[in-house]
Order: C-alpha cells, then sequence, then structure tokens
C-alpha cells in the first residue's frame, strides 16, 4: 500500500491517464520495496547459508533457485496473476481484502475482521523497517570506498531519514513526479550489471532448474530454513503490487512487472551469484563489488536515491492505511491534511509520520547494521501475505462463487508458502524478528482496544438514550420556543435522540423550526458513487432524517455532501444552519467491562481523535458543540 495518486477510476483503475504514464507510473511508486532487495537479499541469503563456513558452489545455485522461485510463486502467481483481479470497486490491499471477503459472507465476520487487522498492523512494522533497511544498504556502501566512512554511515543514514520524514508535509507531488524516470534507471542498472557479470560463470543460468533449490533445503537442515528466511528478503515488497491495484490499475502493474522489473531483478540476482561463484570473498558486498571502483560513488547514490524512493512509497503507504482503518472504525480519528488540490489520495497525517520517524530511528541506532536489520524483515511481510492469501480464498470461494474445493487447489499452496516463510522467519525471533512482532502487538491492541472501548461506550450511552420518535410525539403534544433557521445535529444512531438534541431543549428550550438527524456511515467499498452518497426522510414537519455514505478511501465532507440535497428539493443553505455535535468527556471505572488500563489507553486514544468539525470539514463558525461526561 503505497504511495497515493488518485485520479477518476473505473474497475480497472485510473483512466484519465494514458496506459504507459501508469505503467512508468507503477514503476516509481509501486516496486521501489522490492526493487530495491537486491542491495541485501543474496548477500544475507548466501551468508546464512555460509553461517561462516566457505562459500560453495552449491550454496550459490541453491539461494539463486530459491529467490527465482519465490518471485515466480508469491510474487508472480499469487500476486500479479491472482489477487490483482479481487479487487474491492478498483482498490487493493489488506484492508480492502478483509471488507470484500466480509462483503462476499454478507455479514461482518470476526475472523476475517482479526486477520485484516494482523495484516494491516504488520504494514505498520513494515513501514518502518523498510526505510532504515534499504537507507542503510545504500549509504553501507560507502565503507567500500574507503574504510574512513564507516563511522559515518548511521549518522548519513539518521541524517537522510529525518530530512525525508521532515518534507513529508509538503506533499509527494513534485517528488512523485520522478519517481518513475529514476526507478527506470534504477532498474536498467540493475540489469545491465547483471548482464555483464553473468558473463563470470554463465553456468550460473542453472540455478533456473528447481531441483537446485530443493536439493539445497533438503541437505543443509535448519540452516536451510533459516536461510529461507533470507530469501525471503527478495519477496519483501510483493505484496505493494496489491495494495496499490487502485492507484494504477491492474494491466499497468502487471506489465510493468513481467516485462521490465521481474526480468531486471532476475538478471541482477544472476549477476551477483555468477560473481560470487568466479570470486567467493565477492560475497560481502556482492551488489557494490559488480562495478569498477570508479564508479562505487555514483551507484551509491543512485542506490540511495532508490531506497528513499522506497522508503517514501511505504511511508505514504502507512497514511493511507491509518486513513483506511479510520474510516472503518478500526481506529480514532486522526488529523489527515490534503497536501494536493487535484490529487484527493496524497495525504498527510501528523501524528504517524512523528510515529514512523520515532520508530525508523529507534531500528537504525538499535541494530546499527543491514544484516542485523535483515532479520527483523521478514517476518512482517510473511504475515501478511498469509493474512492476504486466507483471505483470498474466501473472496474466490464466495464472491467468485468457485467450489470451496476448487478454490482450495487454487490457494492452499500459496498460503503453504508463505507459511514456511513464516516459519523460517519465527526462527530469527532472537535475532530481531520480535521488532516487527512488538510494532504489530502494539498496533494491533490499540486497534483491539479501540474496538472494545467504543463498543461498551454504544452500550453504555444506549441506556439512557430517548427514542426519537417519542421524543417527537412530546413535543407535537407540548411544543418548545420555535427559532428560524435549520439545525443539524450528528449521530451515529438516527433511532435515538442525539445527546446534543435533549441538552439543547434542556438547558436553551427553545427547537429550530427545521432539525435534520445526521447520521454520516463509511461503506465498505473505498468510493460511494454521488447518486447514494445521500438519503433523505421527512419524518415529521420540523423533523428530517439524512444519511450520507462515504467510502473508506474518501475524504468526507459534509457541506458539501449537503448541498447535494438541492437536487432533491431541500433548500440547504450554510449560513442559517447550524450544527450540533456532542463532545463526550470520558473517566475510567473499575466496571467498564475493560480492565484499568485498557480503559486508560481508550480514554487517551479518545482525546488524542481528531475534532469531529475538523474530520467532516464543517465550517467553525456554524458548529455548537455540548459538553456530557461519560464513566467508562
Amino acid at each position: 500500500m503505497t504511495a497515493s495518486i488518485t485520479s477518476t477510476e473505473t474497475q480497472e483503475g485510473p483512466v484519465t491517464s494514458g496506459f504507459w504514464s501508469l505503467t512508468l507510473g507503477s514503476i516509481g511508486v509501486v516496486f521501489g520495496d522490492i526493487g530495491t532487495s537486491p542491495l541485501y537479499a543474496f548477500h544475507e541469503a548466501v551468508r546464512g547459508a555460509a553461517h561462516g563456513e566457505p562459500v560453495t558452489r552449491i550454496m550459490v545455485l541453491g539461494v539463486l533457485s530459491l529467490i527465482l522461485w519465490a518471485l515466480l510463486i508469491v510474487v508472480t502467481a499469487k500476486y500479479v496473476l491472482l489477487l490483482l483481479r479481487a479487487d474491492n470497486n478498483g482498490e487493493g490491499g489488506t484492508l480492502s481484502l478483509m471488507a470484500l471477503g466480509q462483503r462476499a459472507l454478507g455479514r461482518r465476520s470476526w475472523f476475517l475482521l482479526a486477520l485484516g487487522v494482523v495484516g494491516a498492523s504488520m504494514f505498520i512494522g513494515d513501514s518502518m523497517i523498510t526505510p532504515a533497511i534499504s537507507v542503510l544498504s545504500a549509504v553501507d556502501g560507502l565503507k567500500l570506498a574507503t574504510p574512513a566512512f564507516e563511522h559515518y554511515v548511521v549518522p548519513l543514514t539518521v541524517l537522510i531519514l529525518v530530512l525525508l520524514f521532515a518534507v513529508q508535509s509538503k506533499g509527494t507531488a513534485l517528488v512523485a513526479s520522478a519517481f518513475g524516470p529514476v526507478m527506470v534507471i534504477w532498474f536498467t542498472v540493475l540489469a545491465v550489471l547483471g548482464v555483464i557479470h553473468i558473463a563470470d560463470d554463465p553456468s550460473v543460468l542453472a540455478a533456473i532448474n528447481p531441483y537446485y533449490a530443493f536439493q539445497f533445503l533438503l541437505s543443509h537442515g535448519t540452516i536451510g530454513l533459516v536461510t529461507l528466511g533470507a530469501v525471503f528478503l527478495a519477496v519483501t515488497g510483493g505484496e505493494a503490487l496489491y495494495a496499490d491495484l487502485g492507484h494504477f490499475g491492474r494491466k499497468p502493474i502487471q506489465s510493468a512487472w513481467m516485462f521490465f522489473v521481474l526480468p531486471s531483478l532476475l538478471i541482477n540476482y544472476f549477476g551477483q551469484g555468477a560473481l560470487v561463484l568466479s570470486d567467493p570473498s565477492a560475497i560481502e558486498h556482492s551488489f557494490y563489488r559488480m562495478v569498477p571502483e570508479h564508479l562505487l560513488l555514483p551507484l551509491v547514490g543512485l542506490a540511495t536515491a532508490a531506497t528513499v524512493i522506497a522508503s517514501q512509497a511505504v511511508i505514504t503507504g502507512a497514511y493511507s492505511l491509518v486513513y483506511q482503518a479510520v474510516q472503518l472504525g478500526l481506529l480514532p480519528r486522526f488529523e489527515v491534511r490534503y497536501t494536493s488540490e487535484s490529487h484527493a489520495g496524497q495525504i498527510y497525517l501528523p501524528r504517524v509520520n512523528r510515529l514512523l520517524l520515532i520508530g525508523v530511528m529507534l531500528l537504525v541506532l538499535l541494530f546499527h547494521t543491514p544484516s542485523n536489520l535483515a532479520s527483523a524483515y521478514g517476518i512482517a511481510v510473511s504475515t501478511t501475505m498469509v493474512a492476504d492469501g486466507i483471505m483470498g480464498f474466501v473472496v474466490i470461494w464466495k464472491l467468485w462463487n468457485w467450489r470451496a474445493a476448487t478454490a482450495a487447489v487454487v490457494i492452499l499452496p500459496f498460503v503453504m508458502v508463505d507459511m514456511t516463510f513464516f516459519s523460517a522467519n519465527l526462527l530469527k525471533l532472537l535475532e530481531g524478528a520480535w521488532v516487527p512482532l512488538l510494532f504489530g502487538a502494539a498496533m494491533a491492541g490499540t486497534i483491539w482496544t479501540w474496538r472494545r472501548g467504543s463498543g461498551i461506550l454504544i452500550q453504555k450511552t444506549r441506556r439512557i438514550e430517548v427514542p426519537l420518535d417519542d421524543l417527537i410525539r412530546s413535543l407535537e403534544k407540548r411544543p418548545p420556543h420555535i427559532v428560524k433557521g435549520t439545525a443539524v445535529f450528528l449521530t451515529s444512531d438516527p433511532a435515538f435522540v442525539p445527546t446534543a438534541l435533549l441538552h439543547n431543549l434542556k438547558h436553551n428550550k427553545v427547537l429550530h423550526e427545521h432539525n435534520v438527524i445526521l447520521t454520516i456511515e463509511t461503506a465498505h467499498t473505498p468510493r460511494v458513487d454521488l447518486s447514494e452518497r445521500f438519503k433523505m426522510e421527512k419524518i415529521s414537519e420540523k423533523f428530517s432524517k439524512v444519511r450520507l455514505r462515504f467510502g473508506f478511501m474518501e475524504q468526507p465532507n459534509v457541506p458539501k455532501a449537503l448541498a447535494i440535497a438541492r437536487k432533491q428539493g431541500w433548500q440547504f443553505d450554510i449560513m442559517s444552519t447550524s450544527f450540533f455535535v456532542s463532545r463526550r468527556s470520558l473517566k475510567a471505572s473499575a466496571q467498564s467491562g475493560m480492565p484499568l488500563w485498557q480503559d486508560h489507553l481508550f480514554i487517551a486514544l479518545s482525546r488524542s481523535a481528531n475534532d469531529a468539525t475538523d474530520y467532516f470539514q464543517i465550517p467553525t463558525g456554524r458548529v455548537v458543540e455540548v459538553g456530557t461526561q461519560v464513566t467508562i
């Protein structure tokens, strides 16, 4: 789920740009993460296979064969050819797949919700590790130029990352325009270097035979499984192919991968393998040893640019993911800033940006080297891939109407491969794999607390709520003082009287001549057609119910949506309308149903939530806030 570039879309994705411009854009945005894997994946996998012993031909061919078939099975077959077809109104990604699966089942499934939460939480962990390991790997090449640079690798990495996060608030439009060309140059250089060095030992092409992969795994026991965890580094970023479906469309992503990105990656990996076969000592810096010494610094510069792009992609992907989670009610409302007037998908979340920066800095300062960080990397992505595979089975079975047995035959091999990689990465738990698990557990715990606390809060307020129909009948018998204008009362349940309306009647003892009970719903689709945005029901002379629906990828704009009401005969005038919003003050209680620590976490999350006025883009001059105190 990487950088957001949104335009008018159909089932196939954006249609306002040409196929080739979308393909170029996908090369720059979608493939940044997986495209920088040659910096460390082959090197780490062979070193893991050697386990301190001399590098042998069997090790090199075995690792290359594993990388080749991992890219073909996990990325090409599973994501490019299969899951890219499982789109939620043109959108992809873990949360989109979760929503698609729940729609296919026709009910809310806690199992699918748990899978979606786990997958999304681990993606956040990946969003911290990717910038750290990618930029560290690129800058690490300076040590080859001169050993004097060794002490500057970490400080320089920290500087680059701080600058990267500092410019996020400015938006990514200008930077994104350069993503495509830079990454085209990067992949071209990968392919050229690979072609040059395959000539060092053409017999390396024998690794195309899967026999070498099986032979290596069967003959190396536990070390083979550990190596498999390092091999998985070559496919990290593969899930971004699916996550960015809505930004570029299926065919541009498929074409870019099949005809340019995949060949470039494979050629480079085989070039590194041939180099190491001809000179085993080259394994220490197998990527940077592919160029002459006088070209080392330019390659480090290009690699750094490529890793910054890869980092930018996952950072903006984290923004999009958190935004979707907020819209689906999994997290409190975070402040969202829109950094582009023409692309609604280009967003900036200040709080998420700060948390990501803190996480990335901790990783760089804690692990220091790419090799140390490599142990922490694969577990996050492999967990997300397992979740995607299981949810994909539900979609193929229920939504595509395949027989359960047929769907299982198709998806089960992919899930088994993903589970194998997950198990291999678990072996590195004490070496660093605990880090993304800790991040993921913290994120999942936050989502669980928010969902649970919100449910308890609804139950408590429901006990003191008054049915709306009862209030209307009471007001008709004994009408209060009527004032001119329209009052809009925001509520999550239109069947009951909004708290703000009760307090307005109790304290001000007035009623507006027009009263609107407004409910804002988030659909399980990324976007909602304008014809379905607004629905109005007149329930009495002075009261109406209005429902506004937004997709989970859309920016809720209440005044703009209410303006649609004019087409249905409602004379909506923002200047004569007051919006009444309830603001709850929460206090912890020992009888809440949650542990006390969870009470305090939920209250902290509630207080940190962005103001409803800002979130729904209601003019502050038209808002009346009514405070209430609730014990939870």
